[in-house]
């Protein structure tokens, strides 16, 4: 295991500017240095459809680690998850030495967001799918390959709001969505109502494949109900159906504290990360710099 690192922001902004100073070309400058034998007590912020993953991965840490779940719906009003976000980042100090955001870019939502008193830690990520699948690349491959999936998780299915039938990864609220269905059927009937729920979803016209991410973290026959439920999406939309294997790595190395360049960003105080339009996805710039790069909706 790699020996975990200082959580004191003058030492991380130290280290994160001399990783700067890298002239490798192509190569990210490395992230502040490990300090060994040193236990961390860490606050993870992460969405519910997160869950299983994040609390397997903190009870296997070598850290102390909190865990705080968001509401995934909150993801489709990404200014209000970023507010929410950074109230939850503005209030963590002591005892913490880190805050870890198991989160991606969200549609921007995290874009903008400013470390506070203890270093921000976010995984480069454009969105949960790349956590999901372990890796920027293979969330690439899928992508180019098949970019016509709609993804399913077994978290995002357990986890709908107000027992909503509906929705996948990146699929829209479910409480506006049950609420659409719940008038339709007081007026038109359950039949009509599902009809008319079917055609306003045409959107989903242009997806031709269901894959659903099995993470291996929950029991099986919870496993398999989540996994039924999307097969029946795909079923019914006459999607082709696929099961993929999650990986873990990213989330494991976010609560970890392996907080390589490569794969993690950590933001110091006096920072706020904004998105870097590359493949590293995110960077840190000084905060008083960013308000123009912040997305405004």
């Amino acid at each position: 295991m790699r020996a975990p690192l200082a959580a004191a922001g003058a030492a991380a902004g130290a280290a994160a500017d001399a990783g700067a100073a890298s002239t490798r070309p192509g190569v990210a400058p490395a992230g502040p240095a490990p300090v060994p034998g040193r236990q961390l007590r860490i606050l993870a912020l992460t969405c519910e459809v997160l869950a299983r993953s994040v609390y397997l991965c903190a009870a296997r840490s070598p850290h102390v680690v909190d865990v705080r779940l968001n509401r995934r719906g909150l993801h489709d009003d990404p200014p209000n998850l970023r507010t929410i976000l950074q109230a939850q980042v503005d209030e963590s100090g002591a005892p913490y030495d880190a805050v870890v955001l198991a989160y991606g870019l969200c549609g921007g939502a995290t874009a903008g967001l400013r470390a506070g008193a203890i270093p921000l830690v976010v995984p480069r990520a454009h969105d949960c799918i790349t956590l999901f699948l372990g890796s920027r690349d293979r969330y690439s491959a899928e992508f180019l390959g098949h970019p016509g999936t709609y993804w399913y998780v077994q978290d995002y299915l357990e986890r709908t709001d107000d027992g909503s039938a509906f929705g996948g990864v990146g699929s829209g609220s479910d409480t506006t969505t049950q609420a659409t269905y719940e008038e339709y059927v007081e007026k038109y009937g359950e039949d009509n109502a599902a009809y008319l729920m079917e055609a306003l979803g045409a959107w989903r016209s242009h997806y031709d494949r269901a894959a659903y991410v099995d993470m291996g973290v929950a029991h099986p026959e919870a496993a398999g109900l989540a996994e039924d439920r999307a097969r029946g999406d795909a079923e019914r939309r006459g999607w082709q159906f696929e099961k993929l294997a999650g990986e873990l790595i990213l989330i494991r190395k976010l609560i970890d504290g392996d907080w390589a360049a490569e794969d993690m960003l950590v933001v110091g105080p006096g920072e706020q990360l904004a998105m870097s339009y590359d493949e590293q996805v995110i960077r840190a710039v000084p905060a008083a710099a960013t308000d123009a790069l912040t997305p405004t909706g």
